[in-house]
């Protein structure tokens, strides 16, 4: 069974599912679903497209070397069967997703390190900005002169009949 890779999206392709396009060189494009064919056609660059895989590796948000990508590479000579051999790649495959699990944590982590200090210096700074919008009810209470002056006005008599007969 082989699980190809999306041309567009590098997402797994099971077998008996996506579609195959072949153009007239012979070069094979396989995508997972209609959305990756469609946005082919549309000859959009998938480095671009910032839902791709090819994007968020150009970006710097997936990691783009390691050694355990090395597992997942196409191969297209074959190999002998041995026995051994295939019982201790079975064994390794669960080591080797843990490791890659583990960097891509740490990647991540450093990828977001200085963001909480930014977004609290953001914070910080429109806080300063529009201090004289934020205060502190008990702050209120006790300085009378921070609230809005209530203002009363005097309506006479006259002014009041002539707004009732027009609401009539």
């Amino acid at each position: 069974m082989r699980l190809e890779k999306c041309w567009f999206c590098s997402s797994t392709i099971y077998p008996g599912h996506g579609i195959q396009f072949v153009r007239n060189d012979a070069k094979i494009f396989r995508f997972c679903r209609s959305k990756c064919h469609k946005n082919f056609k549309m000859k959009r660059n998938p480095r671009k497209v910032k839902w791709t895989k090819a994007y968020r590796r150009v970006h710097g948000k997936d990691m783009t070397q390691d050694s355990t990508f090395e597992f997942e590479r196409k191969r297209n000579r074959p190999e002998r069967y041995d026995r051994n051999l295939a019982e201790n790649v079975l064994k390794a495959i669960p080591k080797i997703n843990k490791i890659r699990s583990a960097r891509e944590e740490r990647h991540h982590k450093n990828r977001m390190k200085g963001k909480k200090e930014k977004l609290q210096k953001e914070a910080m700074k429109e806080l300063e900005q529009g201090i004289s919008l934020v205060k502190a009810p008990s702050v209120l209470q006790e300085d009378p002169s921070l609230t809005l002056p209530k203002i009363k006005v005097k309506v006479s008599q006259k002014q009041s009949e002539e707004n009732h007969a027009m609401e009539e």
